[in-house]
């Protein structure tokens, strides 16, 4: 994931900030609760593509 481009995306729902999940290759928004998958590197950043996180990955993130 070029972190250049982690920079200036944002979620689509809430518009805040992504923190990127390498292990996964998801781009995670904990203000949505949302984590858009990385395909063939690149971000699909479709809300209907996009999975819920659970509560333990919610605050997993939200430490980070």
């Amino acid at each position: 994931m070029d972190m250049q481009l982690l920079d200036i995306l944002v979620c689509p729902v809430t518009k805040g900030p992504l923190k990127f999940d390498k292990d996964k290759q998801e781009l995670v928004s904990t203000s949505a609760r949302l984590a858009y998958p990385i395909r063939d590197g690149i971000p699909v950043m479709l809300e209907d593509e996009a999975r819920e996180i659970s509560e333990d990955e919610y605050e997993k993130y939200k430490a980070l």
